[in-house]
């Protein structure tokens, strides 16, 4: 009875061990390619304040208000890129840590769902950037008075296209979410589609709650997420009529 709880504890020990290796491993790679960025700090916030400068009037220039904000928004906005360029390894040591637990047919399900996430997420990103934030920023210093002068301040800039770029990459996973449920049984299709009605209020509710209070920033989102929504349908279907084909064959 002592060696089967001394091999329970020496597994849980090397388990341990063996995550905060994967740990040690993500992490440094972050660092690794936040170091490589490192002197292309100003370039990376030029890229990202792009969509915003475009959009004031000529000769305006974003704002910085706090002492440090000119040094510190720069750096948040590398790292925040080095994490994103270093996510596909960070996911394949996650990858690695839980793959001996798992049995042959959930690997071959996982493997692909991680990377299309991956591919989604950035799909979502870039939608974001090259579409909405034209839209948006155009949209919004369209309305500004002319006796106002439009400065936006960087680190609120910052915090938003943040939040942006988090929303609408999550919003991009609505296909795999939906897929990866019909696939595990959990909701059939023709129940996907009953409920397509609730996901389309759903889909504009989430939009008003994320975006700017305005109805073209609502339906940028809103509309995506109705059409990746079809989307999972579509394609939880072929997967659904592929797992019932599988006991078969």
């Amino acid at each position: 009875m002592a060696t089967s709880t001394d091999d329970t504890d020496q597994g849980f020990l090397s388990h341990l061990i063996e995550l905060r290796s994967r740990l040690v491993r993500a992490s440094a790679s972050v660092v690794v390619v936040f170091l490589a960025l490192w002197p292309f700090m100003r370039e990376i916030f030029d890229w990202v304040s792009r969509p915003m400068i475009a959009a004031l009037p000529q000769g305006s220039r974003l704002l910085a208000t706090g002492v440090i904000s000119p040094f510190l928004v720069p750096l948040k906005v590398t790292l925040f890129t080095a994490f994103c360029l270093a996510s596909p390894y960070v996911l394949y040591q996650a990858w690695a840590f839980i793959a001996p637990g798992l049995y042959q047919h959930e690997k071959r399900l996982a493997l692909p769902v991680i990377v299309s996430s991956v591919g989604m997420f950035f799909a979502g990103m870039a939608y974001c950037y090259f579409v909405v934030f034209g839209v948006i920023f155009r949209f919004i210093s369209g309305f500004a008075p002319d006796n106002v002068n439009v400065a936006p301040d960087i680190d609120q800039y910052f915090d938003f296209v943040l939040r942006m770029f988090i929303a609408f990459g999550l919003a991009f996973e609505v296909p795999i979410v939906v897929m990866l449920l019909v696939r595990l049984g959990v909701v059939s299709v023709a129940r996907l589609r009953q409920i397509r009605p609730y996901m389309i209020v759903g889909a504009f509710v989430v939009a008003a709650v994320v975006t700017p209070p305005d109805a073209l920033s609502m339906l940028l989102l809103a509309v995506p997420l109705w059409l990746l929504y079809e989307l999972g349908v579509l394609l939880g279907s072929i997967v659904g009529r592929r797992a019932a084909d599988e006991p078969a064959a």
